[in-house]
């Protein structure tokens, strides 16, 4: 990234992109321990710690099951002995499981159940913070920051992990099983946003979205809890969401009624959405049009 050049984070924050509905794709994730620095690929690029043949292999057999596929490794100073842990964690409402477990070394990562049943089922959560500097440095800035805040309140539960996406609205965390990806962490109480989840509540307002759900989805979440003041994770289910030319028709189920919410669909101004990013482009973005329960 050019010297000169603003970090994204704070381009972001300064156009004040909105949040909302900007969590990337996910209804599995496989979380797997890399001990170390990271290339900007992580699991291509870190020689010191895999061989770049054999995290290709990896990745491609998550990959091919319609899993993401992440690095972590603990916050702070790296143990001198690497450990090879993993987690698996599915996603979707209402089936929500996460598993555990740990192999001899890297290689050992292309034989795991993708179901997670070779390991352990644990109650979780596992709290991965985008630490992926090679990546982009908002990230290794703001990332690291966060995840050593969350770790001094929350040891047990957090990781560093690699690029999650949405870069300019790092810092970023994902909260597994349930799949609830934050941004723009390091600007609150990080610690506290952990805190609220074990409350089984979110802080709407960091919230990208949930990765098991469509972007369209995350937003009328957003605006409904903006509206209702309803915090519960679990809560606002979706029952409905309709695509006509120009709008998006998302209903929710709100306890023995419902609530729907009507969105535009926009796209920005061409902005750089990450640091090295070179040519601007245009983001998807949504704006309510209205909002009725029963």
């Amino acid at each position: 990234m050019s010297p000169k050049r603003t970090p994204c984070s704070d381009s972001s924050l300064a156009r004040s992109d909105p949040i909302y509905g900007t969590a990337g794709a996910g209804k599995a994730w496989a979380m797997l321990e890399l001990s170390g620095g990271w290339g900007q690929s992580a699991f291509l690029e870190s020689p010191s710690l895999i061989d770049r043949e054999l995290g290709r292999s990896i990745c491609r057999r998550i990959e091919k099951e319609g899993m993401r596929v992440t690095a972590i490794r603990r916050p702070g100073r790296r143990d001198e002995t690497p450990r090879w842990r993993w987690f698996i964690a599915h996603c979707e409402e209402g089936s929500e499981a996460l598993y555990a477990g740990e192999v001899d070394d890297a290689r050992g990562y292309l034989d795991i159940a993708l179901d997670g049943s070779d390991g352990e089922r644990i109650d979780g959560p596992l709290v991965a913070v985008c630490a992926h500097g090679k990546h982009d440095q908002c990230c290794a800035v703001r990332g690291r920051s966060a995840a050593s805040a969350i770790a001094a309140e929350y040891p047990e539960f957090t990781w560093e992990c690699s690029h999650l996406g949405g870069d300019r609205f790092a810092a970023t965390m994902l909260i597994l099983p349930e799949g609830l990806c934050y941004g723009r962490v390091d600007s609150t109480d990080s610690a506290g946003l952990v805190t609220k989840y074990l409350e089984g509540k979110i802080d709407h307002r960091f919230l990208r979205g949930r990765t098991s759900l469509p972007h369209p989805v995350q937003a009328a979440q957003y605006f409904a809890r903006e509206s209702l003041g309803d915090d519960r994770i679990h809560a606002l289910s979706p029952v409905k969401v309709e695509h006509t030319e120009h709008q998006i028709r998302v209903e929710l189920s709100k306890g023995s009624g419902s609530v729907k919410v009507v969105l535009a669909e926009k796209m920005s101004e061409p902005l750089l959405s990450m640091c090295r990013a070179s040519v601007p482009g245009s983001v998807r973005t949504f704006e309510l049009v209205s909002l009725s329960s029963d």
